[in-house]
């Protein structure tokens, strides 16, 4: 099992103060690639030298992947720094993922040895027409002598034009539909020039130098040995390979808060106004509190969702999905109050203190659209609500005992687990969600806790139990307005509706607030010591509880100081803004 928190550590080292311009990464060297919109090679061929691909590809092909949250974590260190950088490596990792899944042998080894060679690698599944629904897909794929004829346009790719191989998603049959689709690996030194053109570069809003291109085919000719796993099988290949990523590119923004609460507190500490600091005053120490808590809150969710995919491949599609939409969006809301707390500081692009800021800001709206929009992953949530419901307001005894194991696992990163394995995970969960399935018996737990107790803790764990009880009524609610919903409209009418998205957008809640309970219940012994205080549990579980009631408060001023306190303590000790101690820098 791999000491991650000295793997982190020792990335961090390598890649220096992020303040000295001499340093390998420096954010000064951030900007001005940002501001030049220059890919960023010398930043990804530095992380390369240190060995980060090696952390993407399978250690039975000569990397080191064994466990998904190594990689994971490390891109969320490079990602506070460049998150440009961070993309452009993660894009290489998940174009793999088709191989990794349903690739040959020699296949996984010759792409494996590719990575590690620093070549990069690209997914070419979007098409300029049809965005997120795939199989309107229109790049097509013709048998002939020796191989196969790909002819069609991807587009919004990344890497596309700097990558050595794109993946290409293509139709394989005049019907399309589910088994309609293939993938095939294109490697451009092998097909000829008029067979494959790049598309312009895309300027961006955000991640400014990454390369956001496409290629158009044209009766590009590649071997039998191209496709990747069976004919028909390009679907299921696609909606594995996003489970990953929907979950890798939660890392992405959360790296980016961290770097905008580290900013925005260095600014509120040093700030005096009105005879006092920024940081000092009651409403300012709120919001910076609060924003620390929605990172902690992220930071559970994506613990327990990326060792779902060792542990519980079968759950996979329900976890990628609640990532994808509940991280971005919760935080996006992180980063406007943020933005308020900052002031006017931070619509100055000259200094690099708000520069890096203004980046990050920018930079992070990635999250919200890459790897399926909100809409695509609500929709996805949608249509598996009956069965997530069913189960977790029936509570059935034999099904919450196992729920019960496995998110003692789950969220336990002690814990071991098997290699990671992408081809076992599902399309569809059947229902299960153990996480939420186990929440009410997480609150017993608490109580328990609360009643082994005395004094502050007590009360603040009493407190615990009760908000996230009322968290886990909301699933009762939720249920209730479900049945009413299908009721009213009928089964195929509701599916459609948009009352069963904001359904499905609530219930995004109450998992979160789920992993926030499972983890301070089985994974408290990894977290830094400050972080075990009931406190800083209590303010995460308010956070979700406004989500249901934007008013209600269930923390008190002395709560909010000590969270603060250990917010100030982590940055000052150089700590990642997580439950783990992760070392850094800044």
């Amino acid at each position: 099992m791999t000491d991650l928190i000295a793997l982190m550590a020792d990335l961090e080292e390598y890649l220096g103060d992020p303040w000295d311009a001499s340093a390998p990464m420096p954010y000064p060297r951030i900007l001005a690639h940002d501001e030049d919109q220059r890919y960023p090679h010398v930043f990804v061929d530095t992380l390369a030298d240190w060995g980060l691909y090696d952390w993407i590809v399978p250690a039975a092909h000569g990397g080191k992947a064994v466990n998904v949250e190594d990689g994971f974590n490390l891109y969320r260190l490079v990602g506070r720094r460049d998150p440009t950088s961070a993309t452009a490596m993660v894009l290489t990792s998940l174009s793999y993922m088709p191989v990794w899944i349903a690739g040959s042998d020699a296949q996984r080894q010759h792409f494996a040895d590719a990575i590690r060679a620093g070549r990069k690698l690209a997914w070419g599944l979007s098409e300029r027409r049809h965005g997120s629904d795939v199989l309107a897909n229109d790049t097509h794929a013709r048998r002939t002598d020796g191989g196969w004829l790909l002819t069609g346009e991807k587009w919004t790719i990344g890497n596309a034009t700097v990558a050595a191989t794109v993946m290409v998603f293509a139709r394989t049959s005049d019907q399309g539909g589910p088994g309609g689709y293939s993938v095939f690996a294109v490697e451009k030194d092998r097909v000829p020039a008029d067979q494959l053109r790049h598309l312009p570069d895309e300027p961006l809003h955000g991640l400014r130098g990454l390369d956001m291109s496409g290629v158009r085919l044209t009766d590009c000719l590649v071997p039998d040995g191209a496709l990747v796993g069976r004919v028909g099988q390009g679907l299921e290949i696609a909606l594995k390979s996003s489970q990953l990523a929907r979950i890798a590119i939660a890392s992405i923004a959360m790296a980016c808060v961290d770097t905008a609460l580290r900013s925005t507190l260095d600014f509120a500490r040093a700030r005096v106004i009105f005879g006092t600091t920024v940081a000092d005053v009651p409403h300012s120490r709120r919001q910076l509190a609060e924003s620390y808590a929605d990172l902690l809150v992220a930071d559970a969710l994506t613990t327990g969702a990326v060792r779902s995919l060792q542990l519980a491949p079968e759950q996979a599609s329900v976890w990628s999905s609640v990532v994808k939409f509940f991280v971005p969006t919760f935080l996006e809301e992180t980063l406007a109050r943020l933005t308020a707390v900052l002031g006017a500081r931070y619509y100055l692009r000259g200094h690099p203190r708000h520069g890096i800021f203004q980046k990050v800001l920018r930079d992070f709206a990635i999250s919200n659209f890459a790897d399926g929009n909100t809409v695509v992953n609500l929709k996805n949530i949608a249509l598996q609500l009956p069965g997530l419901l069913g189960n977790a307001v029936e509570q059935d005894p034999a099904k919450v005992a196992r729920a019960a194991r496995t998110v003692a696992a789950l969220f336990d990163p002690a814990a071991p687990m098997a290699p990671y394995e992408p081809a076992e995970q599902q399309l569809f969960s059947r229902g299960g969600d153990d996480s939420v399935l186990a929440l009410r018996s997480a609150v017993a737990a608490l109580r328990r806790a609360a009643d082994a107790s005395d004094g502050l803790d007590a009360a603040r764990l009493t407190g615990c139990a009760d908000t996230a009880g009322l968290l886990a009524d909301e699933v009762h609610r939720i249920a209730d307005e479900h049945a009413e919903l299908v009721a009213e409209q009928g089964a195929r009418a509701a599916s459609q509706s948009a009352e069963l998205y904001d359904l499905a957008r609530q219930y995004t809640a109450v998992a979160a607030a789920a992993a926030c309970v499972h983890l301070y219940l089985h994974g408290r012994d990894s977290y830094a010591p400050a972080l075990r205080s009931p406190a800083v549990l209590l303010l995460c579980l308010e956070r979700l509880l406004r989500r249901f009631h934007p008013t209600r408060t269930v923390t008190g001023p002395d709560d909010v100081t000590e969270v603060a306190a250990v917010l100030a303590d982590a940055h000052d000790e150089g700590r990642l803004f997580a439950h783990r101690p992760f070392r850094v820098r800044w």
